[in-house]
């Protein structure tokens, strides 16, 4: 039986995410103010999300940053999936293996970042989409092998044994038995290699090249002009952005979880 949180337990809790959150509506409050500053509301306008939308360079950015989140984040879930499946399987080493896997996320991104830049510059490849493309795809597979070694050590063997037994194929045992059961930390793993291409901006700003640029180095650059409310208006749309992908991620999750237990059940 859950016991239920102490008054002292929400006390703390509100006290967290306020913390937390304050900044945040402080940030979207402002957007809409007339006065152009952060000094002082003086009325309400729209005029900085119209100006925004009418900013066809930066919505080319916008572009850019969910292309590239969108296909790093594909791309290292199929690599990661296939890589968590691969560690999971190994009878040796795989704490090695795992510990190399982990390094990758607890390393310093501006270690990473120069890393990929001095890769490219041997490589003699040019600084582009492609170079951020190859750089988020690398930083977003350990994420995802993460998220789903932990749903395949939740499965029990004996469902493998059971399908071949059956006379399922490989194939077979992970179409109908492996995927639908590590579906969930699939999803975990996309969504947060998503997120992660999304903010990222240590790493992009090395491999970035003229005539190329994310959202993340965009707003750092217009942060360095001077504040504008041109960067509030933007980080408003993200912020509601994240909470839709947010609300997807967990409508997903669900369902999936539901059609999976019904499965066993039956």
């Amino acid at each position: 039986m859950r016991e239920k949180p102490s008054a002292a337990g929400k006390t703390f809790l509100i006290i967290v995410f306020s913390i937390l959150y304050a900044p945040i509506f402080y940030l979207i409050f402002y957007s809409f103010n007339s006065g152009g500053t952060m000094s002082g509301f003086e009325g309400f306008t729209l005029d900085w999300y119209r100006e925004l939308l009418g900013d066809t360079r930066l919505l080319i950015i916008v572009l850019n940053t969910l292309v590239i989140a969108l296909l790093s984040a594909l791309i290292a879930t199929i690599i990661g999936t296939f890589g968590a499946i691969g560690i999971h399987s190994l009878k040796k080493n795989k704490g090695s293996i795992l510990g190399l896997n982990n390094v990758l996320i607890v390393s310093p991104d501006v270690i990473i970042g120069a890393s990929f830049l001095i890769l490219f510059t041997i490589a003699g490849m040019r600084l582009g989409f492609y170079s951020v493309l190859l750089s988020h795809i690398a930083f977003s597979i350990p994420i995802v092998v993460l998220m789903v070694l932990p749903k395949l050590a939740e499965m029990n063997p004996s469902l493998i044994d059971a399908a071949r037994d059956l006379g399922a194929s490989s194939w077979d045992v992970f179409t109908k038995v492996i995927f639908p059961y590590i579906t969930p930390g699939i999803f975990a793993g996309f969504f947060m290699a998503l997120t992660y291409s999304l903010d990222d901006f240590a790493v992009t700003f090395f491999v970035t090249g003229n005539g190329f640029s994310t959202l993340s180095v965009e707003i750092y650059s217009m942060a360095r002009q001077g504040i504008s409310l041109n960067i509030n208006a933007l980080s408003t749309i993200l912020f509601l952005f994240t909470i839709l992908l947010v609300g997807i991620y967990y409508i997903l999750t669900q369902r999936s979880g539901l059609r999976i237990g019904g499965s066993f059940r039956r």
